[in-house]
């Protein structure tokens, strides 16, 4: 069978909010990012990187653009998870009404990092990188334009002076291939001076600021990480590779016992229950304890010499009745 190849088409996009998120202090992209995978793994890892954030990196998706069916996808996401490339939480963010609501993640890194960094990363603190400074992402566009258009080819001095032009419009929410357009459409020719050109169309058209930015905050961002077999959230602490103990084959902690078992529960229920129903019954006699049950009530509790006292509450009970007179007589 023929193998499947990557659509031209542009890859399917998350919900707002969902799909792909790059996790900070990325190393810059080189062609030796994922060769310590296997080559499906790998070849899967370098597509997802090259993906813009937003990106829908479901396996069913994902197996509906790669030659790979749902299963090997699933299986080489599960090894790139180990390896310290992706992580699957979720991140407490404010609604639209104020309120707050948690949200599905996946952050995505080309850095391979170890179970304590995302720990890190869980709570909000990204550990500093001790590493020697790359290029940024505004470095690299700017000394790829040439390619895009030759006219267009920059020096390294002229790409540096004008990276905090680019990081703008990176700010602003514009993508790569939106600022490519708007440096390479409608070029005039010739072109005398490639970077005063370049300068002139990032700061003439620069795209607004998006409106209503929420302001920047200093509240830490509340994430939570879950385990890449099972799924369910867990703690970051326990995560070794995005494995939970459960699924490593570890035993879990033990359950704090109950101080009562089901049968001494069961049996609390039924006396609170006939306490219910004894205050009930007692609810009807009267404040002196007066009465047919009333009087009951006593014979039971003194004992034989009491019956008469019954005997007398109840014939005073019967004389409280009024007896049917004359014509009401006859009827009865």
């Amino acid at each position: 069978m023929a193998d499947r190849h990557p659509s031209a088409t542009p890859h399917p996009r998350a919900n707002p909010g969902y799909g792909k998120r790059s996790a900070p202090a990325q190393h810059s992209r080189s062609e030796n990012d994922f060769r310590h995978l296997v080559p499906r793994d790998a070849a899967i890892a370098a597509y997802i990187d090259r993906l813009d954030d937003g990106a829908d990196i479901s396996i069913k998706t994902l197996a509906q653009v790669l030659p790979y069916g749902q299963r090997a996808v699933a299986t080489s996401l599960g090894r790139i998870t180990r390896a310290g490339h992706l992580r699957r939480g979720g991140e407490q963010v404010e609604s639209a009404q104020g309120g707050q609501l948690w949200v599905t993640r996946t952050w995505w890194t080309r850095t391979p990092r170890d179970d304590a960094w995302w720990t890190a990363f869980r709570n909000g603190d990204v550990p500093e990188e001790r590493v020697r400074a790359t290029r940024t992402r505004a470095h690299i566009l700017l000394a790829a334009l040439g390619r895009e258009a030759p006219v267009l080819s920059l020096s390294a001095g002229e790409c540096t002076a004008m990276v905090p032009l680019v990081e703008e419009w990176f700010v602003r929410g514009a993508s790569e291939q939106q600022l490519l357009h708007a440096l390479t459409t409608g070029l005039p020719m010739p072109v005398h001076h490639p970077a005063g050109l370049v300068r002139r169309r990032l700061v003439d058209k620069l795209p607004p600021a998006p409106p209503f930015a929420p302001p920047p905050s200093s509240r830490r961002s509340a994430r939570r990480l879950e385990c890449s077999t099972c799924g369910r959230p867990v703690s970051a602490e326990v995560l070794r590779e995005g494995d939970c103990p459960a699924c490593r084959g570890e035993a879990g902690p033990t359950p704090r016992p109950s101080p009562l078992d089901p049968a001494q529960v069961r049996a609390r229920a039924a006396e609170a229950r006939a306490a219910a129903a004894r205050a009930a019954d007692a609810g009807g006699t009267d404040a002196g304890g007066t009465g047919v049950r009333g009087a009951r009530a006593g014979a039971a509790a003194g004992g034989p010499g009491a019956v008469g006292a019954a005997s007398v509450g109840e014939s005073a009970a019967s004389a409280a009745v009024p007896r049917p007179r004359g014509t009401e007589a006859c009827r009865t």
